[in-house]
């Protein structure tokens, strides 16, 4: 099988974090998400564990709630970092901060959000291995989710900053003690679907060829 790879290479170089551009109005029907949750199930897991679960909020006042959770830490958070970005000529980061501001004021409108989890949690001291491995089996079943989200016009934001207060979100959905969150993704369809490259350094400036 041979893959078109201008294609592929644009899947993989414009799929952004989006908040702005999320269509607040425009209803994510189920099947849909189930479909590229049904794709990243096919993400490489530590020790072939596939200790994925998924939790999807449409219910409004849950993510109202969810948003208020997201806020507390939120407006901490921001404001922060927009006091160290002052004087700051990067008008990148200075986007990157404006709608991460507008995704808080406007969580609640999104119409789906989905907590990737995972079951089971790190023991108290868990060495860095042992975190790293964890992670490794989340986050590439979380990238192929939003992959598969934006080959069908729909876009996402990964998110942690509710898990400040886990144990809130947590009571709110009734996730057991067991399951893990590690993030919440806003998805809705984008308004467009013409999202470019974002500016990165040349790939020689980030590697290091046989040691450091």
């Amino acid at each position: 099988m041979e893959f078109d790879l201008p294609m592929t290479d644009k899947l993989l170089s414009t799929t952004r974090a989006v908040r702005k551009r999320l269509d607040l109005e425009k209803p994510v029907p189920r099947a849909i998400i189930e479909e590229c949750i049904g794709l990243s199930q096919q993400a490489p897991t530590g020790t072939n564990s596939q200790g994925w679960r998924w939790i999807v909020v449409e219910d409004a006042d849950k993510r109202a709630a969810l948003a208020d959770i997201y806020r507390k830490a939120a407006d901490v958070y921001l404001t922060d970092q927009a006091k160290a970005a002052q004087g700051a000529t990067d008008r990148q980061t200075a986007r990157v901060l404006d709608s991460a501001m507008f995704l808080a004021k406007n969580l609640q409108r999104v119409p789906v959000h989905v907590l990737p989890c995972l079951e089971g949690r790190p023991p108290e001291g868990t060495p860095l291995m042992g975190i790293a491995a964890i992670m490794a089996s989340i986050f590439p079943a979380v990238w192929s989710f939003q992959l598969a989200l934006r080959a069908r016009g729909l876009g996402s934001c990964l998110t942690s900053l509710h898990l400040f207060n886990e144990q809130a979100a947590a009571e709110l959905l009734g996730i057991p003690d067991n399951i893990m969150q590690v993030a919440l993704l806003p998805v809705a369809y984008t308004k467009g679907t013409d999202f470019k490259p974002a500016a990165r350094p040349a790939p020689s400036t980030i590697i290091h060829w046989d040691r450091w």
